[in-house]
């Protein structure tokens, strides 16, 4: 009668724990490509979709409207800005599930 819910439960613990594995590697890749797509703007080439879609991510405007005072505004507060790991972002960005969530019991 309960098999439904046994595989939910197990396929809820392998999707955290995927989460949990992969989520780090993410966040090293992530900081490779803001690496890689900022050296790109540097360079002052035409800038391709991929660069366009990750700046506009990083902006939160539409590539169709970046002009190159948003480009600049973008690589003056890179330099400002001191470089911060994936798991310091997380935590200025994301309150921990231990205070938004009461303890799971099982």
């Amino acid at each position: 009668m309960g098999a439904r819910r046994i595989r939910r439960e197990q396929r809820r613990e392998d999707m955290a724990e995927s989460r949990r594995r992969n989520g780090a590697l993410k966040v090293k890749e992530r900081a490779r490509r803001d690496a890689r797509m900022t050296e790109v703007l540097k360079k002052g080439q035409p800038y391709n979709r991929l660069v366009l879609s990750w700046l506009s991510t990083k902006i939160d405007k539409p590539g169709r409207l970046i002009t190159p005072d948003d480009v600049q505004k973008y690589l003056q507060s890179v330099k400002q800005a001191p470089a911060t790991t994936g798991k310091e972002r997380r935590k200025a960005t994301k309150p921990s599930r231990s205070t938004t969530k009461e303890p799971r019991t099982k």
